[in-house]
Parts: structure tokens; sequence; C-alpha cells
């Protein structure tokens, strides 16, 4: 089941970019039963979608063999391992940044993440969720609701957090442009910024995705993940808000692997999957 994506194009939960949330909030909660982080919401949530292949996944019910191709550069394990890596970095981005004294965080497309439930909040602290409000999914009409943020409360007069977790490859090069103008023209000095920055779109061996998009099939998740994204070209996100006022520090996806004690994900063709992936933390102000 696949459809062209388009800027006006609507889905729930279990369809579309919006299943992409679920899948994501599938792997925390695979992820919380092996104890390598602690999301307590995340298997509830997934249960309340509905989506039988996903609640499978997340209370352990499938196993890695069922639905995953040995050997492949990408599957259901190798997605938990990279949602384990990466919750870790956005849980810690948030944890200094209050650290630091931030006291107000904007999450965009916020999805099924339970961050403002599950994190130790210092008090006073103000935690803002924006994405769709129909499905809590991804979409570039995330972008008009910048200006909502005021109308709840924001105050651009005080340094926030934001994170940018899952989000960029499902907009326009255009639309991840005019984010991070929004972002950066609501942000005084040290304010800060996490991104996931997706550089690989296609892998070269498209014999391995079919392999496992037909397992995956096979267990009633129908849904070509691959056609979600936008592959255009589009402007480095670190070297953007560099030159917008930023000071960025990258962390290469297979650093983040490596930290967590997790394998890396297999190579394609000789070549390590991923391998210009990156996370990015940057600060508003030189």
């Amino acid at each position: 089941m696949s459809a062209e994506r388009t800027d006006d194009d609507t889905w729930d939960l279990a369809t579309s970019v919006g299943a992409t949330a679920t899948m994501v909030a599938a792997g925390r909660a695979r992820a919380t039963r092996a104890n390598l982080i602690a999301d307590r919401f995340a298997e509830p949530l997934v249960r309340a979608v509905g989506v039988d292949f996903f609640t499978r996944w997340a209370s352990g019910e499938l196993a890695a063999a069922d639905v995953d191709v040995p050997g492949s550069w990408w599957g259901m394990q190798q997605m938990t391992d990279l949602l384990t890596a990466r919750t870790r970095y956005f849980d810690r981005f948030l944890t200094d940044a209050c650290d630091a004294g931030i006291r107000q965080v904007v999450i965009l497309a916020s999805g099924l993440d339970a961050r403002g439930y599950r994190l130790p909040w210092p008090a006073g602290t103000v935690v803002f969720e924006i994405d769709q409000p129909e499905v809590l999914a991804f979409k570039v009409a995330t972008l008009a609701d910048m200006n909502a943020l005021r109308d709840a409360g924001f105050d651009a007069t005080k340094p926030c957090a934001w994170t940018a977790e899952g989000l960029l490859p499902f907009l326009p090069s255009d639309a991840q442009d005019r984010l991070l103008d929004d972002i950066t023209a609501l942000s005084i000095d040290g304010s800060r910024l996490a991104t996931e920055v997706a550089v690989m779109s296609a892998p070269a061996d498209g014999d391995q995705i079919v392999d496992v998009t037909k397992r995956w099939r096979d267990h009633g998740f129908d849904i070509e993940l691959g056609e979600l994204g936008y592959s255009e070209e589009r402007d480095d996100v670190a070297d953007y808000l560099d030159s917008r006022g930023w000071r960025s520090v990258r962390k290469p996806l297979h650093e983040l692997l490596a930290d967590a004690e997790l394998p890396r994900i297999s190579d394609v063709d000789g070549a390590t999957a991923f391998r210009d992936n990156y996370y990015c933390t940057s600060l508003k102000g030189r």
C-alpha cells in the first residue's frame, strides 16, 4: 500500500507517514524490553494504535528471525538498534539543556514521543509538542504551527531547546529550510537545537529492500516506507545552521551505535549503510 506524497496529504497513525510514528514507538518499546532505554509509555501507545505487526514487535511476540533477512543492512532489529542510539542522544541533549538552565522545550513532529511524560523535567520547565492535531504525526503543516507557539505561551525572549527527530527526511527541501529559519527566528542566543540528519536516502542494494519488505508484508505490514520521504537534494543541516548564527557539532550515526555497544548496520555493496547520517547539536550564538 503506497501513495505519492503531496503537501496536503493526510494520514492516521496506522497509514503512510503516520505509521512511522507507531514504528518508532514500537522500536522504543522493544528497546525498553531489552533494558537499553526506559520508555514505559511506548508499548501502551503502540497497542492503542492497533497495528498488529507493530504490537507483536513491541510486545516481544515476534523475533528478529521472524521478520528480518539474515545479513541484511536493514530490518526491524537494525531499526530498533538505531532508535536505541538516537533516543539516548536526544534524551541526553534535553537533559544537558535543562542542566544549563533552559526551561522551555519544543519537540517538533512529536508523534508518539513520550518525553514530555517520562523525563525528569526541572520545576518550571514548559514542554511544547508540535504535530498534526489529528494524528500526532509528521507533516509539512507543522511549519504553520510555529506561530501558534506564542499563543500557547512560548517566550521568544528566553532560550529554548528544540528537537527535530525523525522529521527532516519527510519534509521537502524548501520546507526544511523554512523550518530551520523559523527556529532561528524564535531562538535567542543560548538556545539549542538537536537534529537527526539522513544523508543517504536510497541504498544501492534494492533486492534486500524487496526481501525485507516481503517478510514484513507476510506479517501484515504493507506500507512502502521508502516512498514516504523526499529524496531530493537539500542543504546540509549543520552548514545551513552555522551560516545563520549557530555553532554545530556533528555526531555520526556509527559513533552513536558504538557508544551504545550496538552493532554497526551492515554494508551495502561494500559501503557502510547510512555512513553519512549524523546527529547534530547546535548552539545559537557566536
